[in-house]
C-alpha cells in the first residue's frame, strides 16, 4: 500500500533543561579543556580560530554536497505531507477516544456522579445533565427445560473430566515424590557411607549447593591439590557419582624399570590392581586418588631430574634416565595401569626386580613425607613478610635413591678390592685379621627425633650414608680406617673415601684424607700395604727368623733404603755383592724380586744401579685370579732362603 506509513508507539523522550549537574560539568570541562587555570586570553583565541577554521573545513564540505540536496526537495515535501497525515489521525484517534470516555462518565453519572463529573468534558456538562443516560438489565428469554438439562450433563461432565485430571495429576506427583524420596534416600545414605569411611565431604567453594569429596592431598602443591576435590553429583536412580572434572578416565602409575647392559632386566609392579569404574564408589574414589598421586609425583620427580643433571640425569621423551651405575641405569615413566606391569624377559633379574620395587616404594613415601613435612611448616609461626616471593623447593625424591645405590657401588667396590688384596697377602703366607666392615653405619645408630617413628626412619634415609672399612696391618699397633661417604643433599656432594692410617713404624706418614676417586683410594692403600710388607720384611721379628740361632754379627738383615718404592738392602762385606730386593703389590698379586748391585753403597737408582743379569723373582697371586698356582713357599721362607743364601752363589 503506497500511502502506508509507520507510527511510533513509544513516547518521545524529552531532554531536560540540564542534563547534568554542575559538578559532572565540571569534570566534564577539565577533563576536555584542562585546568581552570590554564585558561587565559591566548588561549582561548586559539581556540576561536581553530572553530573558525574546522567551521570553513566543514562549509566547503557542504557546497560540495548542495548538488545532491535538488534530489532530495521531492523526499522533503513527500515527508511534509506524510507528517500532516500523521497529525491528522492522531487528532482524530484523540476526538473518537474523547468520545468514548464522555460516553461512559455519563453512563456513570447516574450512580457516581462525583467520580464521573471528573473525566466528563466542559462540552459535555453544558449539554447534558448529570444522570441524563442510564442502563438496565433486559430479562432474557426463559430456556426450556432440555436446554437446562444439557448444560447441567455438560457441567457434570467438565467437573468429572476435570476431577479426574487433578486426581491423576496427584497421583503423578505422588508418585514422582516418591520416586525423588528414594533417589534422595539412596543418594543421602551413600554420601554418609563415604563419610563414615573418613573421605571428607563439604560443600563445594563455587557451588554451596553441591556437595563435594576431598580426595586429593591437601599438603600438595596447588594445582593437584585443587585438583583433589570432586564433586558428588545424583544419577536418576539416586545412585552417587563422582566428578571426577581433570582426573584422566585410566588409572597411571608411575613405572621403575631397571637396565643392565642396555636390556630391561627388573621392573616394579602394582601393589595394587586397577580399579574398575563400574565398581562402588569408593572404588572410584581410591582410583581417582591415586591418579592424583602418581601424577603429583611424576611431576616432583620431573621438577627433581632437571636439577640433577650434574649426576647425570637426563630427561628424554617423559622418561627420566638416572645412571646408578657403570653397566645399571634406572628407568621412571608415567604410564596406565594396563602397562604399569612389569613382563619378565630373557635377561629378567630377581635382585634388579627387587631393586625395582624398593625405589618404587621409596620415592612414594618420601613424596608422604614431604606432604608431612609441609603440613608441620604449614602449623608453625609463618616467617616475617619480605617483597621477595618465596619459591616452593624440590622436594628430595631421587637423591636418596641415587645416593643409596651409588654408595652401595661403592661399597661393593671397596669390598672386592680389599678381598682380592687380603687374598693376596694371604696366598703369600702372610698371616692377616683382613678387615671388618660395617655397612650402612649410620642407619644402625640410634637416632635421636621428636619426629613419630615413621618420620624418624624417613629421616635417617635422607641423612648422609656412611661405611666404615678397618684393618689391621702386618705390623704391630697399626691399623687403618675408611669411610665411605654419600651425599647428594648437603654438601660435600657424591661420594667421598676418608682414608686414615696409623702406622707405628712410620709416625710421620700423613692419611691422604678425604678422596673422591676409585683410583685414588686403591693407590693409597696399595701403597700402604706396600710399606707395611717392606716394614714387616725389615722388621726386628723376621731377623730373629732368619738368624735360627746363629750370631747376629755373622746374620745380615734387610734394610729399607726405599721404602715407598718397595726396595730393601742386604748389605755384604764386598761392595760389589750388595743383594736389593723390590716388592710390588697389587690387587692381582704380590711380587718380590731379588738380584745383585755392583755399586760401593748399594743404593744407587737407576744407571748407577748395575743389576745382576740373574734375578731371583716369586709372585703370589690372588685366589681369585683364574690362572693355575703351584705350590711355592711364602714370603717369609722365601726371604729367609734370599738371606741365609751366600752371596757368592750369585
Amino acid at each position: 500500500m503506497a500511502d502506508s506509513f509507520t507510527l511510533p508507539l513509544r513516547p518521545l523522550v524529552e531532554k531536560r533543561e540540564r542534563p547534568d549537574t554542575l559538578p559532572v560539568e565540571i569534570a566534564q570541562i577539565n577533563s576536555q579543556w584542562g585546568s581552570f587555570r590554564d585558561v587565559n586570553e591566548d588561549v582561548l583565541r586559539a581556540r576561536i580560530e581553530e572553530e573558525k577554521e574546522r567551521d570553513g573545513v566543514l562549509e566547503a564540505e557542504e557546497r560540495e554536497k548542495n548538488g545532491a540536496e535538488f534530489d532530495m526537495t521531492e523526499r522533503l515535501e513527500q515527508l511534509y505531507k506524510r507528517r500532516a497525515e500523521i497529525t491528522q489521525f492522531a487528532m482524530q484517534a484523540h476526538m473518537e477516544t474523547m468520545f468514548a470516555l464522555d460516553f461512559v462518565s455519563l453512563v456513570l453519572s447516574k450512580h457516581a456522579p462525583r467520580q464521573a463529573e471528573t473525566s466528563m468534558s466542559a462540552f459535555l456538562k453544558q449539554v447534558a445533565p448529570l444522570g441524563s443516560l442510564d442502563t438496565e438489565v433486559v430479562s432474557p428469554r426463559p430456556k426450556p427445560e432440555t436446554a437446562s438439562k444439557d448444560v447441567s450433563a455438560v457441567s457434570r461432565g467438565w467437573r468429572i473430566q476435570n476431577f479426574n485430571a487433578a486426581a491423576n495429576k496427584l497421583l503423578n506427583a505422588a508418585a514422582r515424590l516418591e520416586g525423588e524420596v528414594a533417589s534422595e534416600t539412596r543418594y543421602w545414605n551413600e554420601t554418609l557411607a563415604v563419610k563414615d569411611k573418613g573421605w571428607k565431604v563439604s560443600r563445594l567453594p563455587r557451588e554451596r549447593q553441591a556437595l563435594g569429596v576431598q580426595y586429593g592431598f591437601l599438603e600438595a602443591t596447588p594445582v593437584f591439590r585443587d585438583r583433589g576435590l570432586a564433586s558428588l553429583l545424583r544419577a536418576e536412580d539416586g545412585a552417587l557419582l563422582l566428578d571426577r572434572g581433570l582426573v584422566a578416565s585410566q588409572a597411571r602409575f608411575v613405572r621403575v624399570r631397571v637396565k643392565q647392559n642396555g636390556g630391561v632386566s627388573g621392573g616394579s609392579t602394582l601393589t595394587h590392581p586397577g580399579y574398575n569404574i563400574g565398581e562402588s564408589i569408593e572404588g572410584r574414589i581410591l582410583q581417582a586418588r591415586d591418579a592424583v598421586y602418581e601424577e603429583e609425583l611424576f611431576h616432583e620427580l620431573v621438577r627433581e631430574a632437571r636439577l640433577m643433571a650434574t649426576y647425570g640425569v637426563t630427561l628424554r621423551q617423559d622418561l627420566i634416565r638416572i645412571p646408578a651405575a657403570d653397566d645399571l641405569e634406572i628407568v621412571l615413566d608415567l604410564v596406565d595401569a594396563t602397562e604399569a606391569t612389569f613382563h619378565s624377559g630373557p635377561e629378567s633379574s630377581q635382585h634388579d626386580s627387587l631393586l625395582a620395587d624398593g625405589l618404587a616404594h621409596s620415592i612414594r613415601l618420601l613424596l608422604a613425607y614431604a606432604h608431612r613435612q609441609n603440613l608441620r611448616r604449614r602449623t608453625q609461626v609463618p616467617p616475617p613478610l619480605t617483597p621477595k616471593k618465596r619459591t616452593t623447593p624440590e622436594y628430595h625424591l631421587l637423591r636418596p635413591a641415587l645416593a643409596y645405590l651409588q654408595h652401595m657401588s661403592s661399597v661393593r667396590w671397596l669390598e672386592s678390592f680389599l678381598e682380592d688384596i687380603f687374598g693376596v697377602l694371604r696366598s703369600a703366607g702372610l698371616e692377616t685379621s683382613g678387615y671388618n666392615a660395617d655397612v650402612f653405619e649410620t642407619w644402625k645408630r640410634p637416632h635421636a627425633s621428636r619426629s613419630a617413628p615413621v618420620e624418624a626412619v624417613i629421616e635417617q634415609f635422607l641423612t648422609p650414608i656412611e661405611s666404615t672399612f678397618t684393618g689391621k696391618l702386618l705390623t704391630p699397633q697399626s691399623s687403618f680406617t675408611i669411610t665411605v661417604r654419600t651425599s647428594l643433599s648437603s654438601p660435600p656432594f657424591g661420594t667421598n673415601f676418608d682414608v686414615s692410617f696409623d702406622f707405628s713404624k712410620y709416625p710421620d706418614l700423613k692419611s691422604p684424607g678425604r678422596l673422591g676417586v676409585e683410583d685414588e683410594v686403591q693407590v693409597a692403600l696399595t701403597h700402604l700395604l706396600l710399606l707395611d710388607i717392606v716394614s714387616m720384611i725389615s722388621s726386628d721379628d723376621l731377623f730373629a727368623l732368619t738368624a735360627d740361632g746363629k750370631d747376629p754379627k755373622d746374620t745380615r738383615r734387610w734394610e729399607a733404603v726405599y721404602p715407598h718404592l718397595g726396595e730393601l738392602l742386604l748389605s755384604s762385606s764386598n761392595p760389589e755383592k750388595h743383594q736389593k730386593m723390590k716388592v710390588t703389590i697389587s690387587r692381582q698379586g704380590l711380587s718380590v724380586e731379588t738380584y745383585l748391585v755392583r755399586n760401593i753403597d748399594g743404593i744407587g737408582r737407576g744407571a748407577w744401579e748395575l743389576r745382576s743379569t740373574h734375578p731371583q723373582a716369586k709372585t703370589w697371586k690372588s685366589p681369585s685370579s683364574t690362572d693355575k698356582q703351584a705350590e711355592q713357599p711364602s714370603l717369609i721362607e722365601f726371604v729367609s732362603a734370599e738371606t741365609s743364601a751366600p752371596a757368592d752363589e750369585r
